[in-house]
């Protein structure tokens, strides 16, 4: 089985840091090993979080059709909320880390 590609649109959940087991989407792939992800909530659009890969767990699960939107930086943050509820990554996630 190939592993799953961090690619634009991707989601992610992040395994370590103050943001562990919150789930993101890959925005930007600043440079090797690198992401820029943001979920709309607590890492909008406009600064988004910059990541090793190392840290973060891929889904298979790509953002289809808001992938255009994103390219033309049309997106918004409530398009990406939206997204990620859609797919059951939704808002009841920790906002910090839990004990």
């Amino acid at each position: 089985m190939e592993p799953i590609p961090f690619d634009i649109g991707r989601v992610v959940t992040s395994k370590q840091g103050r943001d562990r087991k919150r789930t993101f989407v890959v925005i930007g792939l600043p440079e090797t090993g690198y992401v820029m992800m943001a979920d709309g909530q607590t890492r909008k659009l406009a600064h988004p979080k910059k990541k090793k890969t190392m840290h973060l767990r891929p889904h298979p699960i790509r953002m289809g059709s808001y992938e255009q939107l994103l390219r033309e930086r049309r997106l918004k943050d409530s398009d990406l909320r939206s997204f990620l509820e859609e797919n059951g990554f939704g808002l009841e996630q920790p906002l910090c880390k839990e004990d």
